[in-house]
C-alpha cells in the first residue's frame, strides 16, 4: 500500500516538472516569436509567465517574496534602505510594477518642489512610491494611499509600517471612484496638493475627471501621472493635454527596471 503510494506521489510530481518543462519551452518558442514582432511585449509577457510558474512552484506570491526579502535585508526605520532593498530584488530577481529608483528621481523632485500637506496616491501596490513619498513629507503632512487589491494592500501597510512612515501614511483599501467622492467628509480633505497617479491606466482619466467633479484640486494642486507610454495611458493624456485647466508637462525616462521608453506627465490645475 506504502509503495502503491508512493509511486502515485512519485508520478504526480514527475506530472507537475513535466507541465513545469512543457511551459518554459513554450514561453521560450513563444518569446523568439514575439521578440521579432514586439521586443517590448515579449520581455513583459516572460516576466509575467515566470512569475507565475514561481508562484505556482512556491506557493507564494511575487509580492510577498518582495516584502519577505525587505524584511530579511533592509534596515528597519529606514525609509531608503528599503528603497533600495526593492530596487535591488526588482532589478536582480523578479520585476515589478514600482516606480523605481530611474522615475522615482522626477517623482522625488515634484513633490520636494510642491512640498504637499496633503497628497494623495492612486495605486499603492507593495507601498514603494508611498514609503518615497511619505520620506520626503514635511512634519503634519499626510499621504492617503489608494489601493483596490486586499493581497497588495496588507502587504504595504507592513512595508511602509517597517520603513518607519506609517505616522504620515493612511492606506485606504478599495476601488478608487469610490474612496474618491468619500476624501472631503470621510477623511477631512479639503483640497489636494499633489496626486500621484499609478493605479489601473483606463481609471487614469475618469478618476482626474472625478477629483474635478469633487472639488478636491484646487489653484496650483499638480497630478503627476505614471506609465503614459507603457503600458500607456492614451485617453488620460489626450484628456489633460488638451484641457485648458491644466497646464502639463511631459519628462520622458524608461520604464522601471528595464531599459524600455516611458515617460510620466505632470499636469498643474490652472482653477
Amino acid at each position: 500500500m506504502r509503495c502503491a503510494l508512493l509511486f502515485n506521489t512519485m508520478l504526480e510530481s514527475s506530472s507537475v516538472l513535466l507541465f513545469i518543462v512543457f511551459v518554459l519551452l513554450f514561453i521560450s518558442l513563444l518569446c523568439v516569436v514575439l521578440i521579432r514582432k514586439n521586443a517590448t511585449a515579449a520581455l513583459i509577457w516572460h516576466e509575467i509567465i515566470k512569475e507565475k510558474i514561481t508562484n505556482f512552484i512556491m506557493n507564494q506570491s511575487k509580492e510577498q517574496r518582495i516584502l519577505n526579502f525587505v524584511l530579511q535585508n533592509a534596515v528597519r526605520g529606514d525609509p531608503c534602505s528599503v528603497m533600495e532593498t526593492i530596487d535591488k530584488y526588482c532589478s536582480e530577481k523578479e520585476w515589478a510594477m514600482n516606480v523605481g529608483n530611474v522615475k522615482g528621481v522626477i517623482l522625488d523632485k515634484t513633490v520636494e518642489e510642491i512640498n504637499p500637506k496633503v497628497a494623495l496616491e492612486l495605486g499603492t501596490y507593495c507601498g514603494y512610491s508611498a514609503v518615497r513619498i511619505a520620506r520626503l513629507l514635511k512634519a503634519g503632512a499626510r499621504l492617503l494611499t489608494v489601493e483596490f487589491n486586499p493581497e497588495f494592500a496588507a502587504i504595504a501597510k507592513q512595508m511602509i509600517e517597517f520603513a518607519g512612515v506609517q505616522d504620515k501614511v493612511k492606506l485606504l483599501e478599495g476601488p478608487s471612484e469610490v474612496i474618491i467622492p468619500q476624501l472631503k467628509k470621510k477623511y477631512e480633505v479639503d483640497t489636494l496638493d499633489f496626486v500621484f497617479v499609478d493605479h489601473w491606466k483606463d481609471r487614469y482619466a475618469p478618476d482626474t475627471i472625478l477629483l474635478q467633479e469633487c472639488s478636491l484640486l484646487r489653484k496650483g494642486s499638480v497630478l503627476l501621472a505614471d506609465n503614459i507610454i507603457f503600458p500607456g495611458a492614451p485617453e488620460f493624456v489626450e484628456y489633460i493635454r488638451n484641457n485648458s485647466r491644466f497646464q502639463c508637462s511631459t519628462y520622458p525616462s524608461q520604464l522601471e527596471y528595464m531599459e524600455v521608453q516611458d515617460a510620466m506627465e505632470k499636469a498643474v490645475f490652472l482653477g
